[in-house]
């Protein structure tokens, strides 16, 4: 009886056991897929991130086509082709170009003509225009930088840094969004003003020059752009587009070989060639160019100088060609 005893005693140890090791495989088990599924969770978030931020771009993309080929057909000044809702959700956080080139036969080389470059970068400054400033001293390169309003002490540095190495400081609007600056005219004045208080409160120079974000033909602002155009020259400030881009506005769009490739192919075009480049936090592989494309550069004998009083004016609309009422 006592034999009986033990042994069942032991049967139910060794279920208890089984048991055990059930309950255990089952609770790894659970946690296992658990931990499968949170990570699988937080990839699909950043995947899903990832791919809105190139919706966004392309959708953006399509609509810059839509915006100059409605320029170039010749639509009325101040016609508006993006709803206000759509520049909001789809601009509100970006500066890529949207002006229109305009061909200045005068400007096209000719065989023996010296190629007077302008490099100018946007959306600055950030840690990417420490490198690009970095580069630009070992070559003893002068550029032009559009920036925008930031008031970290980082940034205030890197205004002075600007200056005091012999670069032009420009303005590109102080909040840089689009539905601030192109809200109003009286919006535009005041982000512009702020930002030209500001940088010489903090560097001492009166800024002259000004890229409009959009470029001076854009289709995004609520105001006719011969207002802000009339009122920059009542300022007695010169605003610059480009005639060669190098293509870095969206990110990782080109390696730093095709961006260097879109400058050079531009460039062999034009007595003055100025440069759209781009100096914000997102922009590694226009620092990674930056080496490759001055030295490209020095080897077509073209000079790179940073934009002055005596630098030819790129405008995609004219400032004389508007009234200044």
């Amino acid at each position: 009886m006592q034999d009986k005893d033990s042994e069942a005693l032991r049967n139910q140890r060794r279920r208890r056991k089984r048991i055990g090791r059930i309950k255990s495989a089952i609770v790894i088990i659970i946690a296992g897929w658990i931990m499968l599924s949170m990570i699988l969770i937080v990839t699909l978030f950043v995947r899903t991130v990832s791919l809105e931020k190139k919706l966004d771009r392309l959708i953006q993309s399509n609509l810059l086509l839509s915006s100059q080929e409605n320029v170039v057909s010749g639509l009325n000044e101040g016609e508006q082709v993006l709803s206000a809702e759509n520049t909001e959700a789809i601009l509100e956080a970006s500066s890529a170009p949207q002006a229109v080139v305009v061909e200045d036969t005068e400007n096209l080389a000719e065989a023996g003509d010296v190629h007077k470059v302008y490099l100018t970068f946007d959306d600055g400054p950030s840690d990417n225009t420490e490198a690009i400033l970095d580069i630009l001293a070992e070559y003893d390169v002068k550029a032009t930088f559009f920036v925008v309003g930031k008031e970290d002490e980082v940034s205030q540095e890197l205004y002075r840094r600007i200056v005091e190495e012999g670069h032009t400081l420009g303005m590109h609007s102080y909040s840089n969004r689009y539905s601030v600056i192109y809200q109003s005219a009286e919006a535009f004045e005041t982000d512009y003003q702020k930002l030209k208080d500001y940088l010489f409160d903090v560097t001492g120079t009166e800024c002259k020059f000004y890229r409009f974000p959009g470029g001076s033909s854009n289709q995004i602002s609520n105001v006719p752009m011969s207002e802000l155009i009339q009122f920059l020259n009542g300022q007695g400030t010169v605003y610059y587009d480009w005639n060669v881009s190098a293509g870095d506005a969206a990110s990782a769009a080109y390696t730093a070989d095709e961006i260097v490739e879109n400058v050079t192919e531009d460039v062999v075009k034009y007595k003055t060639s100025v440069v759209l480049l781009h100096d914000a936090e997102d922009k590694s592989t226009t620092v990674e160019a930056i080496r490759p494309l001055i030295e490209a550069l020095q080897e077509m004998d073209a000079e790179i100088l940073p934009i002055d009083e005596n630098t030819r004016v790129i405008q995609s609309v004219k400032a004389d060609s508007v009234d200044d009422r």
